[in-house]
């Protein structure tokens, strides 16, 4: 086995998992200031930082909306390579590759033409004012010319953690990170190109790390290559990589559809100053969920592994050891965002009514989120056990049959306005996250 390659079938469960998560952990975090980065200059963007963070926050869906797409041949494949690895199928574990990547690029592009053509009807559709639509306009039309370059970097790196190289998936994610942290004050602040600006350094540098991931996959250090010599499409295949990644897919796109529907209702409840406090609410949320998805995502591979190998003891121990190590994050995290709300939301905005609206804001969306922990370990189960089924209908109970339809109802009721729209994401952690870790014990765990 390479020295840069973990072992999953090792009896060292947690080592195992740690061994998947540090890296990945690393590589999420510099994802995360990638992602963020832009809304920390474009927040200080002297006289109109306000109006632009608002602007680049109705972009959120439609950046959502992309990662949903690359998570579904992305995510929805790299469970599949692992049970194959775990099986010694080899062949069937790259032929599961090169037909995600197939579904990468044909999705990338039909994205890319149909978000460009139809993007002023659907920012005003996402809540965009005359005000904030030539801010929003000008980051997502850049933004979507790098369509294929994000799923490429997005979809094919859960293709290398799961073949054990997670040192090689971090440095995916590194690369792309720095590249944005070094462009994004260039174009921004130096060429004087605002928002157009920080969606060009954003394309730019995922298309580095979408070269990165291609020249690997590639290249001869890799136990899957990636090729399209001799390749034919094989429907069942697509049907399976689509049908597993259908949870991954439903909880991004379901979060883009939420962003859309919070958007409205703050517009028409609170104006273009509550879609800032959400665009600064959602950058905190990325910031706190950043390490419990590398623990459930750095768990996957290691359970999926095993489940193909018959090794259930070791399957038990790393949904305890994720279990356990997610809720204890998640409630510590939950703590500090609660106890120092000003300095989460001064990372992005100083201004002093964008403050003054976020505070309550953030305590109400972010009160029980230790009750996230439960709907990650056991998204994370159904999805590396293949239980297509259980992980598409949590991902859309949560999202799409809790969240959204409160959004619309909770501001009408007892005069709550944008407290209600707040407050939908609380109730959603507590009866989805339950439901999903409750089902997860009863039906997988109480079988093996």
């Amino acid at each position: 086995m390479n020295s840069q390659q973990i072992d999953f079938g090792g009896s060292n469960v947690r080592h195992n998992i740690l061994s998947v998560v540090a890296p990945m952990l690393v590589a999420q975090i510099l994802n995360l200031l990638y992602n963020i980065i832009d809304r920390i200059y474009i927040g200080k963007l002297p006289g109109e930082g306000t109006v632009a963070l608002a602007g680049l926050g109705l972009c959120f869906p439609v950046i959502t909306m992309v990662t949903a797409f690359a998570n579904l041949f992305g995510q929805g494949g790299a469970p599949l390579c692992s049970i194959a690895r775990g099986k010694r199928d080899t062949k069937g574990a790259q032929k599961i590759m090169n037909h995600a990547y197939f579904m990468l690029i044909l999705t990338g592009i039909m994205i890319t033409v149909l978000g460009i053509l139809f993007h002023k009807p659907i920012l005003y559709l996402f809540g965009a004012s005359d005000t904030t639509y030539p801010y929003a306009a000008g980051y997502m039309v850049i933004y979507l010319l790098g369509t294929v370059f994000v799923m490429t970097a997005l979809g094919l790196n859960p293709y290398i953690n799961c073949q054990g190289f997670a040192k090689i998936g971090m440095k995916t994610v590194t690369l792309g990170a720095i590249s944005n942290i070094i462009l994004d004050p260039v174009f921004i602040f130096l060429l004087h190109l605002g928002v157009k600006g920080a969606a060009l350094a954003t394309i730019i540098s995922q298309l580095f790390s979408a070269l990165w991931v291609l020249r690997f996959l590639t290249g001869a250090q890799t136990e899957l290559k990636l090729t399209f010599h001799e390749f034919h499409p094989d429907f069942t295949c697509i049907c399976e990589i689509t049908k597993l990644g259908t949870s991954s897919f439903v909880m991004s796109f379901t979060n883009g559809l939420v962003q859309v529907a919070c958007n409205s209702m703050l517009q028409i409840f609170g104006g273009d100053i509550y879609i800032s406090v959400m665009t600064v609410i959602n950058s905190i949320r990325e910031i706190a969920q950043t390490p419990v998805m590398s623990l459930a995502e750095g768990s996957s591979p290691v359970i999926s592994y095993n489940y193909g190998a018959g090794q259930t003891d070791l399957m038990k121990k790393a949904i305890r050891f994720m279990t356990i190590t997610c809720f204890g994050y998640t409630l510590s995290i939950w703590g500090m965002i609660s106890a120092f709300p000003e300095l989460f939301i001064r990372i992005f905005n100083h201004d002093a009514l964008l403050i003054e609206k976020a505070v309550p804001s953030l305590h109400i969306y972010f009160f029980g989120f230790f009750m996230m922990a439960f709907q990650f370990t056991g998204q994370c189960v159904f999805k590396a056990l293949n239980k297509a089924k259980q992980a598409v209908f949590f991902s859309i109970l949560r999202k799409a049959i809790i969240v959204a339809p409160l959004t619309f109802i909770l501001p009408h009721i007892a005069g709550l306005g944008v407290v209600g729209v707040f407050l939908a994401e609380p109730i959603s952690s507590f009866i989805g996250g339950l439901a999903c870790y409750i089902t997860m014990r009863k039906t997988v765990l109480a079988k093996l």
